[in-house]
């Protein structure tokens, strides 16, 4: 990474720029209800977590977990420009250090390569609905 990245947990003042980097990619499950994605973020056994670089939101995680065993990465972004430059690899690590679950379940359509390039025991899954609209 160029500029060093540092990780904290998420603060109320950072909903923007999460929404930001949710709206570049088309993520209109959190843009469109900013009260909800804030009540997501704060709920019982959320665990947010922002990376900043340059004192600037660069990547944005959270996760839901039990806080002994199991933990479900449910959001997992870093923008355009920080990509590439283990970012997401280290949001993920950090996030361990916080979630004291021994780990992580998650579901991605697009992203596969890079989770498989983490430790991990690939498995079949399903995402369940309330309708079938």
């Amino acid at each position: 990474m160029g500029t060093a990245a540092q990780f904290r947990s998420y603060e109320e003042d950072d909903l923007d720029a999460v929404l930001s980097l949710c709206a570049d990619e088309g993520w209109t499950t959190y843009t469109d209800d900013r009260t909800r994605t804030r009540q997501v973020f704060e709920a019982p056994g959320v665990v947010p977590v922002v990376a900043t670089v340059g004192g600037e939101v660069a990547g944005f995680a959270y996760c839901q977990t039990d806080g002994a065993i199991q933990a479900h990465l449910s959001l997992l972004v870093v923008n355009r420009q920080n990509r590439r430059e283990g970012l997401a690899r280290s949001l993920v690590a950090y996030l361990f250090t916080q979630l004291g679950a021994t780990r992580i379940d998650l579901i991605s359509d697009n992203a596969g390569a890079f989770y498989r390039s983490l430790p991990h025991k690939e498995q079949l899954g399903f995402r369940l609905y309330a309708s079938t609209e």
